[in-house]
Order: structure tokens, then C-alpha cells, then sequence
């Protein structure tokens, strides 16, 4: 099922590719470690009428954290920048199928916008089609840009902490299962090992068949599989944020509406040694 506001087939797209309001943005991040560079991707193809959204540049650099939520003034100076702004339907894909395309939908989302969709089976499934690809930037026409940001979809170190003191929200962790039962090693230098207290683990790539989200119901099976009581109020986390939105966003699709994503995730909880940390299974 197409929904402009969450998820969008790439037969959708295709036959929406020529709409004038549409704006298709390149969404695609990877971890350090995996020595790739998505800009230099995208300048070499990248879908018919794409711009590329860099989350590590459309953040909060002022933080010593890594792409924390970028002021809205930044946000909005940066989407009018690319010719994104008010009365346009979007829609992120990422070169990895879906991995950070929710990260920049959760950020549209905490900015107001709700005409936002994430391209499932993201690049690899629109190739792998034959459909179009181009390596030409796009023309760019100045577009106003009004936010209404959305406070209560992200959560800081306070607010989790209390979280997790209180029980009284489900803190769900998409991390693989080695670093949330402290087994792994962290991929960021000076993190302890472990999970947030009273948290649940949901590895990103379970909610994920041949590269496509899995089906609304198959998604809460998960969850609850998982031990998640979706009655609760739900917490995302993950590394640095953004696997975290990929939770926030299956959990959308469900049909939950009272999440929201710990931004600093645990790049931030793993740093600070005041803040308590469980290892082994939730």
C-alpha cells in the first residue's frame, strides 16, 4: 500500500517522477568504518531530479555529537537551498536499500512536515528495475520553507534516563545484538559496552526482507516478539541516531504514533560514566 506520508513503492515513484511539487532527496549515510563515500555515489547516479541530503552537514554542529537535529533555522535555510520548501510532496531513498532514508524522514517529520515518504527498496530496488538514473544535478528554484517543529519526537539524556528509572516507556534499541548484550565492541572509540537499562533490542536488519520493510503485521510481530509492550509509549535508540529513526518508522507503520527517537543515542549514553548501563540479554 502507497502512503505519500510514510512508505512508497517505486512504481509510485516512477509514475510520479514528472509530478511538479515532487521532490526526491538521496538520503544515503554509512558508517565510518564501511569506507564509503554516498556524496561521491550520488554525483555518479542517482535518481532523475534527486539532491542530496547530508546528514552529517543538515545537523547540529555544534554538538560534539554526531548529526544531532539541526536547528530549524538550519533546516530550513538548507531545504530552501536545495528547492525544497512548503506544498511539496517528498520522498528519500538511500543507496542501501533502506537503512537512513527514515533518518531524514523523521527529520522532516520533527520539522512539521508530514508529505514526506521513504522509497522502499530504496537505489538498489530502482536499478535493479531499469529504471532511470542520471548523474546531472538538478535545477534548483528558491522555495519558502515554513517549520512547525514537533518537540515531543525526540527525547534527550534526561528524559531517557527518567524513562528508564520509571519503566514507564518501552526503549528500544536497534542496535545488532552483540553490542546490545555488551559482547561487541563499539564502532566509536571510548563507549562502554552494554544497553540502556530496561531497554529491548530490535536489530534494524530484522525489520528488513530482500531490502524492503516487512509487512505492518509482520513489523508489530517483531516488536512484540522482542519483548516490546506496544501499549507503552515507545524511545528509539541506537549507535548515533540513526538506525533509531528506521525504529521510529516501522513503528509508524504499525500504526503507532507515540514514539520517539533518543537523538543522542549511544554515542552519547555509552560516553558518560554517571549514566548506568546493563549488559547480557533485556
Amino acid at each position: 500500500m502507497d502512503d505519500p506520508k510514510t512508505l512508497v513503492s517505486t512504481d509510485w515513484l516512477a509514475t510520479h517522477l514528472n509530478d511538479p511539487d515532487l521532490r526526491i532527496l538521496d538520503g544515503s549515510w554509512f558508517l565510518p568504518q564501511m569506507g564509503l563515500d554516498a556524496k561521491a555515489t550520488y554525483d555518479a547516479k542517482h535518481i532523475p531530479g534527486a539532491r542530496f541530503f547530508d546528514i552529517d552537514d543538515i545537523a547540529d554542529n555544534r554538538s560534539e555529537l554526531p548529526h544531532m537535529a539541526p536547528p530549524t533555522e538550519k533546516f530550513i535555510s538548507r531545504m530552501r537551498a536545495m528547492g525544497v520548501g512548503d506544498g511539496h510532496q517528498v520522498v528519500i531513498y538511500d543507496q542501501h536499500s533502506v537503512f537512513s532514508a527514515p533518518r531524514v524522514w523523521w527529520l522532516f517529520r520533527l520539522m512539521g512536515k508530514t508529505d514526506v515518504a521513504v522509497l522502499d527498496g530504496g537505489l538498489p530496488k530502482w536499478e535493479a528495475e531499469g529504471r532511470p538514473l542520471e548523474d546531472m544535478p538538478p535545477m534548483v528554484r528558491d522555495r519558502h520553507m515554513t517549520v512547525q517543529r514537533q518537540s515531543g519526537l525526540v527525547k534527550d539524556v534526561t528524559q531517557v534516563a527518567h524513562a528508564s528509572k520509571l519503566g514507564d516507556h518501552e526503549i528500544i534499541d536497534a542496535r545488532a545484538h552483540g553490542r546490545f548484550i555488551g559482547q561487541d565492541e563499539e564502532p566509536r572509540p571510548n563507549l562502554r559496552k552494554g544497553h540502556i537499562p530496561g531497554s529491548k533490542n530490535v536489530p534494524w536488519d530484522a525489520l528488513l526482507s530482500d531490502g524492503k520493510m516487512k509487512s505492518p503485521d509482520a513489523l508489530r510481530t517483531i516488536f512484540e516478539g522482542a519483548g516490546v509492550d506496544l501499549t507503552k509509549p515507545a524511545i528509539t535508540t541506537c549507535g548515533s541516531g540513526v538506525n533509531a529513526a528506521l525504529l521510529a518508522f516501522a513503528l509508524e507503520l504499525t500504526g503507532k504514533s507515540d514514539w520517539a527517537v533518543y537523538d543522542g543515542a549511544w554515542a552519547e549514553w555509552g560516553m558518560y560514566n554517571d549514566l548506568k548501563v546493563a549488559t547480557g540479554e533485556a
